[in-house]
């Protein structure tokens, strides 16, 4: 009976212990090996995360008017656990929203605790739907890009597009460049709710919020209407396809403006073709023709291979490059021009005169110290550069017609800025078209000019300056100069290359150059593209740039020239 009684008890203790054992490896189990997966399933199950939608930063011109800001939207949201009759709502709300009824009840029968209803709901709308007073319906507010100004400076802004996560997303230009600090960082709420659903007071966690930066530019919002509207009636005055315009602030590098015709609305950006976004002053190449005269002249003076004076050997007719023949571009030719009336003569063979002088080697150094064949920096999305062959790739006949600006290929931007260090006495500036960085706190980081190098001596710089004025005093856009003020400019007539030789019918015009000479402030260049009542940058570009130069002059009070 003892035997069986012991039995009996060490039984039912290792039935408890197996038990316990079995307990306790549940405990372990579920506490430990499967915690984290629980704890996500019963977040998913008791908490709600509510995303605290950021504010983008603002894009604003120099006297801070807004070119970028922000509008306030609804989104309409519901709790389906509340709402008293689905059908109701749907036929209640359909009409204010616009959604089918099928779909607002659709939305209404999940068994959810939130669900959206509608975005992009104006004011009318959200005060329509609140008169209603149906339970269970609320509003989140969300701000959506604006562009106050429509199509201004389109290329330069660029806009705010969704991508495949459907986030606000910037998209070329400025939009494009800074969009992570304009971007800023979405906030979070966790809310804990219980079994009904119903909000557990306190228990909230929350992750703040980071509105974007907002860009205050350099661009003169007087100075890029005046750009973008002398442009606009240039190209359909003369058929044009389109053009550019471009004006700095000679000593700093800062764009006082940035015109593009024909441009985008930013706002209903799709409904543009995508190849009308890109910036052509920054992102297409073309091969500059005589405006790129002055460039070489700068470099031969600065090396001193020939001075303003020095006479041309060879101008007296066509010069003759291996089965090539070089020309000028009216047929007319200057025997012992000066380097001076080669300028104002836009003399190619005066300029082939000149690279000799140069050599290739010379050439292509200078072309690494203007930034000829480099990106300016500028910050902008999509700015590309054309690469330069390599020495050993370069003829005779290259080297000849690069004088005078054929043969290479190179941006707007990038020639005004190399341009732009003649009239800043030899000094490269990188262009930049933002000038102060504004945190949400207010705090300011302010962008100063950057110096790059030193491209010609300030003696050869003041040169080439006197040559540009003479050649606009003088030469054959004479007609167009403002009367009391000196400014220095020189005209280009480029040809498009089409199928691998050269259109005589189809070029572009512009015209390049800076004011006063004496002390330069404003540097400019002005582009028409395949401009059909002329096609030479005297009749159609440098009408334009006086034009412009004339009401800047008027709007900065320059006095004239002594």
């Amino acid at each position: 009976m003892m035997k069986n009684g012991q039995f009996r008890i060490g039984l039912i203790v290792g039935v408890f212990i197996f038990l316990y054992a079995i307990l306790i490896y549940n405990f372990f189990y579920w506490q430990v090996l499967r915690h984290d997966e629980l704890r996500i399933i019963g977040e998913k199950q008791s908490t709600e995360s509510l995303v605290q939608e950021q504010k983008r930063g603002e894009i604003r011109f120099s006297d801070n008017f807004p070119i970028a800001t922000n509008k306030t939207k609804y989104l309409l949201y519901a709790n389906p656990k509340v709402v008293t009759d689905r059908l109701d709502y749907g036929q209640k709300l359909s009409p204010l929203i616009e959604s089918p009824e099928a779909s607002i009840a659709a939305q209404l029968s999940k068994d959810l605790f939130w669900v959206k209803l509608a975005t992009s709901l104006d004011s009318k709308q959200k005060k329509e739907i609140e008169n209603l007073k149906l339970p269970g319906i609320g509003f989140s507010a969300l701000t959506e890009r604006f562009y106050p100004e429509a199509s201004i400076a389109a290329h330069l802004v660029g806009f705010v597009g969704k991508n495949t996560k459907d986030e606000s997303v910037g998209y070329f230009g400025l939009e494009g460049y800074y969009n992570d600090l304009l971007s800023g960082r979405p906030g979070k709420l966790y809310v804990v709710r219980d079994a009904f659903g119903n909000r557990i007071a306190g228990d909230v966690r929350e992750e703040k919020k980071i509105d974007g930066k907002t860009l205050v530019l350099t661009i003169d919002r007087t100075i890029q209407f005046i750009a973008q509207k002398k442009l606009k009636d240039a190209v359909e005055r003369y058929g044009a396809e389109g053009g550019s315009i471009i004006i700095m602030d000679t000593q700093t590098g800062k764009l006082l403006a940035m015109a593009s015709f024909p441009a985008f609305d930013n706002q209903k950006y799709y409904e543009y073709e995508a190849s009308t976004y890109k910036n052509p002053i920054i992102s297409d190449l073309y091969e500059p023709g005589s405006t790129f005269k002055v460039l070489i002249m700068g470099a031969a003076l600065d090396k001193g291979v020939v001075k303003p004076d020095t006479k041309c050997d060879i101008c007296a007719g066509p010069v003759q490059i291996g089965e090539y023949n070089v020309k000028t571009w009216n047929d007319k030719y200057y025997p012992n021009t000066t380097m001076t009336d080669v300028i104002k003569h836009s003399d190619n063979t005066g300029m082939v005169f000149v690279g000799r002088k140069l050599g290739l080697q010379n050439l292509l150094s200078y072309f690494e110290k203007f930034g000829i064949g480099k990106r300016t920096g500028i910050d902008l999305q999509g700015e590309v550069a054309s690469q330069l062959r390599d020495k050993d790739s370069w003829y005779a006949i290259d080297a000849a017609t690069a004088t005078f600006g054929q043969g290479i290929s190179v941006t707007s931007l990038e020639l005004l800025t190399a341009v732009n260090s003649i009239a800043n006495d030899g000094i490269l500036m990188k262009p930049y078209v933002v000038s102060k960085i504004i945190d949400s706190e207010g705090k300011i980081i302010e962008i100063k000019p950057e110096e790059v190098k030193r491209t010609i001596s300030s003696a050869a710089a003041r040169a080439v300056n006197q040559m540009m004025v003479n050649a606009v005093e003088n030469g054959e856009a004479k007609f167009a100069r403002i009367k009391n003020y000196k400014i220095a400019g020189k005209t280009g007539t480029a040809q498009i290359p089409v199928a691998g030789h050269y259109d005589p019918n189809q070029t572009i015009a512009s015209f390049i150059g800076f004011f006063p000479s004496e002390k330069p402030r404003i540097s400019m260049f002005v582009i028409i593209k395949r401009p059909q009542s002329s096609i030479y940058g005297a009749d159609t570009a440098a009408p334009v740039f006086f034009s412009v130069a004339k009401d800047i002059i008027s709007y900065y009070n320059i006095a004239p020239s002594n």
